[in-house]
């Protein structure tokens, strides 16, 4: 399976701390490894970092990283660069390349990204090319990457676990 990592730019602190949030839990609930945050707030490293630790896994955050440092150590290291962006090319026709792939970082921006990203990226792509969030973006995107797999990811080392269930709230704590 690809291992994948997000790269979270243009982060503005006092505006985008729950949307940066999500995008963590969501990368981290789908199948992601960490997130690389290209911003300094450590609110969101520990709110990440503490559900991560409840429900389980082994999902990374690091907090103040420069973003074209991350870009260049990732491809150095082999890995593909994907730009989520409505600008991009259908994520259905470069998606089974994608998967082919060892390691995928999905840059997911916030404010307006740096006209650089796009050229830096191995890949800009588009999950559609409307207007959308950039949280719902990140989800189409793993799905597709991991061909639903991730739906059924368990995480045994969690602290408290829900119990699907038609009606109400179960959870169990160990």
């Amino acid at each position: 399976m690809v291992r994948s990592a997000i790269l979270r730019i243009g982060h503005r602190h006092d505006r985008d701390q729950r949307v940066t949030t999500h995008v963590g839990l969501t990368g981290r609930a789908l199948g992601a490894d960490g997130m690389y945050l290209a911003a300094d707030d450590p609110g969101v490293v520990t709110s990440i970092e503490g559900v991560a630790r409840r429900f389980g896994g082994s999902f990374f955050v690091q907090n103040n990283v420069s973003w074209k440092r991350c870009i260049r150590e990732f491809q150095e290291s082999g890995g593909a660069v994907v730009h989520l962006t409505m600008y991009g090319l259908r994520i259905q026709d470069k998606i089974g390349e994608i998967r082919t792939r060892e390691k995928v970082l999905v840059i997911v921006g916030a404010e307006k990204v740096p006209g650089e990203v796009y050229g830096l990226a191995d890949y800009n792509i588009a999950v559609t090319n409307q207007p959308h969030s950039e949280i719902a973006g990140l989800a189409v995107f793993l799905d597709q990457l991991y061909e639903g797999k991730e739906l059924d990811l368990e995480f045994p080392d969690a602290e408290i676990s829900v119990v699907p269930c038609e009606c109400g709230k179960e959870m169990v704590e160990r």
